[in-house]
């Protein structure tokens, strides 16, 4: 007797699609405001959504990347990778509006982590939190203010933003399913 093949995954998500419907909704939501709030992206995936949205957008004021490294609740077991990423802030935070960008939004601790860290650099006025894609199962009460899609994978499924530079083309992004 075989055993029956295991069951494909769908093909991820179009990134690149998504990226727009993005753009769409984080334009509408800065021209809403009278002051542009500071986008900070979280490291990685944000922070490259962060770049991107900055570019399209055509703001003055410069993007701030966070980590969530320090601040992470899983910190004692993962360590301290050796090319753990900085937070970089082009101004101060404090009585600022922050968009806050990820890639994917799933169980929240993440972004609690960065919102703890943006609190090491003062006090912002506001934080709101930006995500390509908001898959479900959060274990903390995080809520994106927008969220390009939305949809469930199952537990034992990560979603991985990358991102392709072309000179011709700039930054490209698409997703990639792994396997936990």
């Amino acid at each position: 007797m075989s055993s029956a093949p295991a069951s494909p995954i769908a093909p991820p998500p179009d990134a690149e699609a998504l990226y727009a419907q993005l753009l769409a909704q984080v334009r509408s939501t800065v021209a809403a405001q009278a002051e542009p709030p500071l986008l900070i992206g979280i490291y990685s995936g944000g922070a490259w959504l962060a770049q991107r949205l900055h570019a399209d957008l055509l703001l003055a004021q410069p993007y701030g990347v966070v980590s969530s490294t320090f601040h992470r609740d899983d910190f004692a077991t993962r360590g301290l990778h050796p090319s753990a990423n900085r937070t970089a802030l082009p101004v101060p935070i404090a009585d600022r509006a922050v968009l806050l960008i990820d890639d994917v939004l799933h169980t929240g601790r993440t972004t609690r982590a960065a919102i703890n860290e943006l609190f090491d650099f003062g006090r912002p006025a506001r934080i709101d939190l930006a995500v390509l894609v908001d898959r479900g199962g959060r274990e903390l009460p995080i809520c994106p203010q927008i969220a390009a899609a939305t949809f469930a994978l199952p537990d034992t499924v990560s979603l991985a933003l990358l991102r392709d530079e072309d000179v011709l083309d700039g930054i490209r992004f698409r997703f990639d399913l792994v396997s936990k």
